[in-house]
Formats: C-alpha cells, sequence, structure tokens
C-alpha cells in the first residue's frame, strides 16, 4: 500500500473532536434546560441556543474549508455533499442564534 493511499482514510483531526464536543456537549445543555422548570429557563434557554448557533456555524466554516479542499483535488461529489452540509449547518446556526436573540429579548423584558 503506497503512503498516498494510507493518507487517504478517515483521520480523526483536533477539529473534528472539538467539533463534536462541542456539539455534544451545547446539545446536553439544551436538553437540560429544557427539564428545568423555574425562573432562570428562559435565559438559559437562550445561553444554550447561542451556544448551539456558534456550534453549527463553526461546523459550516469547518465544512466550507473541507468542500474547498474536495473541489480543488477534482472529488466533485464529496465537494457538493459537504456544500449541502454546510449550507444546513449555517442554517440551523442561524436559526439557533435568531432564537437565542429572542429569547434575551424575552427575559429582559419578563
Amino acid at each position: 500500500m503506497s503512503p498516498a493511499k494510507a493518507r487517504r482514510g478517515r483521520l480523526i483531526t483536533p477539529g473534528r473532536v472539538f467539533l463534536a464536543v462541542a456539539l455534544v456537549g451545547s446539545i446536553a445543555f439544551t436538553a437540560y434546560v429544557l427539564t428545568v422548570r423555574d425562573a432562570s429557563q428562559i435565559p438559559l434557554l437562550a445561553a444554550g441556543a447561542a451556544a448551539l448557533g456558534l456550534v453549527f456555524l463553526a461546523l459550516a466554516a469547518y465544512m466550507l474549508r473541507s468542500t474547498w479542499k474536495a473541489g480543488v483535488a477534482a472529488r466533485n461529489g464529496r465537494a457538493v455533499v459537504l456544500g449541502l452540509g454546510g449550507g444546513v449547518a449555517a442554517i440551523i446556526g442561524m436559526r439557533c442564534l435568531a432564537g437565542a436573540m429572542i429569547g434575551f429579548l424575552l427575559a429582559r423584558s419578563g
């Protein structure tokens, strides 16, 4: 097996590990906040949505870089799938940030 073929396998990179831990952590925090029933629920939910939005936007940026690298390497199918996934991640991230802004405004007015 040539060294080029050995490098083509899926690698566990620090960026992937960081994104996976951040995604799981923010989803777990948001799930915890949904179970809390007190006056601090709205601000906590807004904070969880903000964290989740930032993680999804970081994921979208990571996928943008991966899309660029796949396009340069002439792996067109992979580039299209990564581009679509990155677009979906960006939409989810922006919706979470919009929900966080609304939640912060509700918590401030109440």
